[in-house]
């Protein structure tokens, strides 16, 4: 390996494939460099050294034109280090930082500006903390660390607006920081309070005359009016994006204005117009060196072409920004591909390979948004759902044809008496099927209705509320466990909603998940226990899938939610008579005659579908089994008679 110097700052830690590639070609670039190293650079080093500035200003004067020469930067920060600079060492390592973010070495980067923070909280030195937290910001933010990221912005804002008078540099940094909020809210679909952060961003950016920091938050407003379909008005931004970059000429704003614009035409339909575009900047992309814009083009050609019916020119550039968006482990990027692959194989009739796909997109979509994935699942299903009854039916009409054309050759009363015994025959075999088909949409949407009950919109809002007040409020450990407990209950709904049965215990754990998020907002003061008795085995007993959670959320929302004092829920497990489980639900709430009181006086009314769905599963699963599932509700009473909570009973035939 070659260094520039003898003691290095930065040792180099090769981490993957495609870091080591990227880190060779700094390693070449530095070796290239060195070569330029001269005693008047190390005149330079000493003079800037023994004056010691203290504002980024005043460096950067002197250093900006060398900034981007890491053998240069990466001796500045070693000589800082030395003589106790700690300005000049948090100055070239947030240079270095850049660096290798623009060849999407993030994790380097991180813990390059992560040094330069430490160098700067060492002097207290106010804008260079401002600095190095606007980098993190932002490599934070290109990682799709959201709560680091919107946690780095805030603290630029917070350190910013504590000085009376900030100077230029600050003020920029304030505007980036703002930007970064934009995106933030960006990335999380909040596009209209992405718009009005970056409008604030432009204010300001416009009394500093800073070009490009407009360049920059008008791309983001057009990319939110995008994401909004509002197309036209998308255009008009990227437009004036690249008006007011044509004043400071940046070539990452370019090629990203105009991959934007190509990607509104390929919206409008204007496929070859886009590829125009595609292609003129795919080069300038690759010579930027920014692998996640490479990716992008490579996809986004590949999109438009398969808008054009060219599928194998598609699969090649789609394969393309795959291959790149793997070995930079680019994820959005990932998941993008392979919903594109989805669709092209779908066009193609192929249903296996399209499904293989979407399965690949969807576990990388997890890792991002879990939402969006349950959405493109069910319009994905529900399309192969409908293709292969549509077969069906087909097969059937065109054997009802042919047994007509047979028919009507003959004459004789034999063969009217067979076509007659055929109709009747046939006739029954389609009120079976529709009978069979019916069952089977009935299940289906039963299904359905119980995955948007375990999932609806109300529990997630304020579970991620939750989440979110941890964020705001600073408690990192709790929001990292309770997300990690979120996540991990969303997935456990998604895999067993496809699952017929499922054994006891992933049933319980799953509840037991359900219960942890829910008593977030009881202030964790519901107590949830579960007993079984030690000769059941929940690993070998199977139940329905996603059976007991609607009976936990109405104990909690009907029972306890209007109780004072004591809260608690049993879940108790034990063997039945005539080989059935008996699982008994018991809460200490209000009972169910004052909740339906409390119910009836309450201006909005939390509508409990889950039992209603629950009941009928339990009916149509009875069907397959000589046993049936049966369900009883009992109120409790204490000595005075008064409603002291209610159990719930299911007796479940062992599977």
């Amino acid at each position: 390996m070659l260094k520039s110097f003898k003691t290095p700052l930065i040792p180099y830690v090769f981490v993957n494939y495609s870091s080591f590639f990227c880190l060779i070609i700094i390693l070449f670039i530095d070796n290239a460099n060195a070569q330029k190293y001269s005693e008047s650079f190390k005149e330079t080093t000493d003079s800037l050294i023994s004056k010691a500035p203290q504002t980024y200003h005043d460096l950067d004067v002197i250093l900006k034109p060398i900034q981007r020469d890491t053998s240069l930067m990466r001796y500045f920060a070693n000589a800082s280090t030395k003589e106790n600079y700690p300005e000049g060492k948090s100055y070239a390592l947030n240079q270095l930082g850049i660096s290798y973010r623009d060849y999407a070495l993030y994790g380097k980067a991180v813990k390059l500006h992560q040094m330069a923070l430490e160098a700067a909280e060492v002097r207290n030195n106010t804008e260079f903390q401002i600095y190095s937290l606007t980098m993190l910001s932002t490599v934070y933010r290109q990682t799709e660390a959201i709560p680091s990221a919107l946690d780095c912005a805030q603290k630029v804002i917070d350190l910013a607006q504590s000085l009376e008078q900030p100077n230029e540099d600050i003020k920029r940094n304030l505007n980036l920081s703002l930007s970064s909020i934009g995106h933030i809210y960006r990335t999380l679909g909040q596009y209209d309070l992405a718009i009005a952060s970056f409008k604030k961003a432009i204010a300001l950016e416009a009394k500093l005359d800073n070009f490009l920091g407009l360049a920059m938050n008008y791309m983001g407003i057009a990319e939110c009016l995008e994401a909004q379909s509002k197309l036209e008005e998308s255009l008009e931004n990227y437009e004036k994006s690249k008006v007011f970059n044509e004043k400071v000429g940046s070539k990452r704003i370019n090629i990203k204005s105009n991959l934007g614009i190509a990607h509104i035409y390929v919206h409008q339909g204007k496929n070859n117009e886009a590829l125009q575009i595609f292609e003129s900047i795919l080069e300038l992309s690759k010579d930027l060196g920014d692998m996640r814009i490479v990716s992008a083009i490579y996809i986004n050609i590949g999109w438009a072409q398969m808008q054009n019916n060219q599928f194998e020119e598609s699969q090649q550039n789609l394969n393309k920004g795959l291959e790149i968006a793997k070995k930079y482990n680019l994820l959005s990027e990932m998941e993008e591909v392979y919903s594109f692959l989805a669709d092209l194989w779908e066009y193609k009739d192929d249903f296996k390979k399209s499904k293989e796909f979407f399965t690949e997109a969807a576990l990388v979509e997890e890792i991002i948004s879990n939402d969006r994935n349950k959405r493109y699942l069910a319009d994905l299903i529900s399309r192969s759902e409908a293709e292969k009854k549509n077969s069906e039916i087909e097969v059937l009409a065109k054997e009802n044809e042919i047994i007509n054309l047979k028919l009507r050759r003959n004459q004789n009363t034999l063969l009217i008496g067979t076509l007659l015994f055929a109709l009747f025959t046939l006739m029954i075999y389609i009120l079976y099927r529709q009978d069979q088909l019916k069952s089977d949409k009935k299940v289906l949407t039963l299904e359905q209705s119980m995955l948007r009950s375990q999932m609806n919109p109300h529990f997630l809002f304020n579970s991620l509320n939750s989440i979110k007040l941890y964020i705001i409020n600073n408690e990192k450990k709790n929001a990292v466990h309770y997300l990690n407990k979120f996540s991990k209950l969303v997935r456990k709904i998604l895999e067993a909603s496809s699952i017929k049965e499922i054994p006891l215990a992933e049933e319980l754990e799953t509840v037991e998940l359900y219960m942890t998020i829910e008593n977030i907002r009881f202030s964790n003061e519901i107590q949830f226990k579960i007993i079984i008795d030690e000769d059941i085995d929940p690993h070998i007993v199977k139940i329905p899938s996603l059976i007991l959670q609607p009976f936990l959320e109405n104990a909690l929302w009907h029972g306890l939610s209007s109780k004072d004092g004591d809260k608690s829920i049993l879940l108790y497990i034990g063997k039945g008579k005539n080989g059935y489980i008996d699982i008994s639900i018991t809460d200490n709430g209000v009972g169910r005659e004052v909740a339906e009181k409390l119910k009836e006086s309450k201006v909005l009314k939390r509508k409990s579908v889950g039992i209603n769905i629950t009941k009928e599963r339990l009916a149509n699963f009875s069907k397959d089994y000589k046993n049936t599932f049966e369900m009883e509700i009992v109120d409790l009473y204490d000595k005075q008679e008064a409603a002291c909570g209610t159990k719930v009973i299911l007796h479940i035939p062992i599977i």
